[in-house]
């Protein structure tokens, strides 16, 4: 049984994964994950995300690597295990265990994924995971004078029989192997398969799961998002970031500027990661997009829902007037607007008195965002606008927010100093501070 608290809790945490669940549906995720994500604790549980994925409408591909469990295979018969240049160099016999290793972490992942015991989140699955010769590969070649020899590249992806098998309702898994049209087998990395594919069937996700939470900067605070542009910038210097990362971060830069909508770089050290990452506000990892996620705009008739939920709660606490949806549909014109990853999380607005002065209404703020500066680059964008319309004087009402426009150059006024059709419905029994500053 719930008690009180532990039944609002659940309710409330329930309705926050709608929008994401609606968002999601139907969507095509490439979900990447090295051979140590499969060796550590978590993968039982990682089965079980992805399964609830699925389960939800994701169309899901997976995308595995096996790089301890072909050290743990070289080992065993007494190779060297040698790199060049990122690749691994594969002779016929270090291909022998490339592909028992690999073959080894498939058939784990499917029976991961084939469970069905009535006391686990897969009870009553009925998911269907498919493989299959998705990949044509090709030899890296010599390079440095080296040959590679059975290390290759992705040369094309199969994208139609992909998509046939993702429209089926099926999971589809991809190993780091690939045949060539010579009916030879090559060694693959893990990561450029994911990114190649993603980029083939035009993936809204690609999810790389990584040893680290995500990537950080040198002081080691993770890094919630970036652009393509700066992620290609950071790898230029950023030595300190984790063996996974540094692989991956190209990867990922690719993808996102060939037309992935989002790359998220997340960790599998701890559980249920990927629900943390996908399902929750902020997120746990790193996120890379072409363009900045953040959009600073004029409002459009299709933002009113979006206004609506944003300043519905701060109405009810008092500390915006009310609106109701009429009016902001009728105004919606005088709003600016900050849209963060397709929310509306910010907005704003300007209301002229006369030829020279106007009124700041309606700034608002989602609480989860208020460290990112967002209402300074309303207040910028306001202030912009102003000046456009050639207002000289901005002022504005507010009952809990006083230090913040004093401490950016708003000086408080009195019912005076307000234009008399302002003056006239000044709602007395607010007691609003008036503030003014001149532009």
């Amino acid at each position: 049984m719930f008690d009180a608290q532990s039944a609002s809790q659940f309710v409330s945490l329930f309705r926050s994964t709608a929008p994401y669940i609606n968002l999601f549906r139907g969507k095509t995720f490439v979900i990447a994950f090295g051979g140590k994500a499969i060796s550590g604790p978590f993968a039982r549980t990682l089965a079980y995300d992805a399964n609830l994925l699925a389960a939800l409408g994701v169309r899901l591909v997976l995308a595995h690597g096996a790089r301890p469990q072909i050290e743990e295979e070289l080992r065993e018969k007494g190779l060297e295990s040698r790199v060049h240049a990122g690749y691994r160099i594969t002779d016929a016999a270090t291909l022998d265990c490339v592909i028992d290793a690999v073959g080894s972490v498939y058939l784990e992942i499917e029976a991961l994924l084939s469970q069905g015991l009535p006391d686990t989140p897969m009870a009553n699955s009925r998911i269907r995971v498919v493989g299959g010769n998705f990949i044509t590969a090709k030899p890296v070649g010599v390079i440095d004078g080296v040959d590679m020899q059975y290390a290759g590249t992705v040369r094309k992806i199969d994208a139609d029989g992909v998509r046939a098998q993702l429209g089926l309702g099926n999971i589809v898994i991809l190993s780091c192997t690939g045949q060539s049209p010579t009916g030879e087998i090559f060694n693959l990395a893990m990561e450029e398969v994911a990114e190649a594919t993603a980029i083939a069937i035009n993936a809204d996700k690609l999810i790389f799961l990584s040893d680290s939470p995500g990537v950080t900067d040198s002081g080691g605070r993770l890094l919630d998002e970036l652009t393509a542009d700066a992620a290609e910038r950071l790898m230029r210097e950023a030595d300190w970031l984790s063996p996974d990362i540094r692989r991956y971060l190209p990867c990922a830069v690719r993808a996102s500027r060939s037309g992935v909508g989002r790359v998220h770089l997340i960790g599998f050290n701890e559980d249920g990661t990927l629900l943390l990452e996908l399902f929750s506000r902020d997120g746990v990892g790193t996120i890379i997009t072409r363009e900045s996620l953040e959009i600073l705009r004029d409002a459009r008739p299709d933002d009113i829902s979006g206004l609506v939920a944003l300043i519905q709660p701060l109405e009810e606490s008092g500390a915006l007037v009310r609106r109701s949806r009429e009016l902001l549909e009728r105004e919606i014109s005088r709003f600016s607007v900050v849209e963060h990853d397709a929310m509306i999380v910010g907005c704003a607005a300007l209301y002229p008195y006369g030829n020279e002065q106007a009124e700041l209404a309606c700034m608002a703020v989602h609480p989860h965002y208020r460290r990112w500066g967002y209402g300074e680059q309303l207040l910028k964008r306001i202030e912009t606008r102003a000046r456009a319309a050639g207002v000289r004087r901005l002022f504005v009402l507010t009952t809990l927010t006083a230090h913040w426009f004093r401490e950016r150059g708003f000086v408080e006024k009195t019912l005076a100093d307000l234009p008399e059709e302002k003056r006239l419905v000044y709602n007395l029994q607010r007691r609003s501070k008036i503030f003014a500053k001149t532009l």
